[in-house]
C-alpha cells in the first residue's frame, strides 16, 4: 500500500449506512507499516495507519482539475 504526498485516500466505513471518508495525503510519516497525515475533505487532519483493505489510494496526478 504505497502512497505519496498529494494522493487521494478513501477510507471505507466500518458501519453499515455510514459514508466513507476521503482526503489528501499531506505527509508520509512511515512507509512500512504505512502511516500518513491526511487532510480530510471536511478540513480536519488525522494521522492514519490504514489496515489492509480498509483504504484506497489514488495518485494525485489522476485527480480531476477544476
Amino acid at each position: 500500500m504505497a502512497c505519496s504526498v498529494g494522493d487521494r485516500i478513501v477510507v471505507e466505513s466500518e458501519k453499515v449506512g455510514q459514508q466513507s471518508r476521503a482526503g489528501v495525503v499531506e505527509q508520509v510519516l512511515q512507509e512500512d507499516p504505512p502511516r500518513v497525515l491526511v487532510r480530510w475533505d471536511d478540513g480536519r487532519t488525522t494521522i492514519l495507519s490504514p489496515s489492509s483493505g480498509a483504504a484506497r489510494f489514488a495518485s494525485g496526478s489522476k485527480r480531476s482539475r477544476r
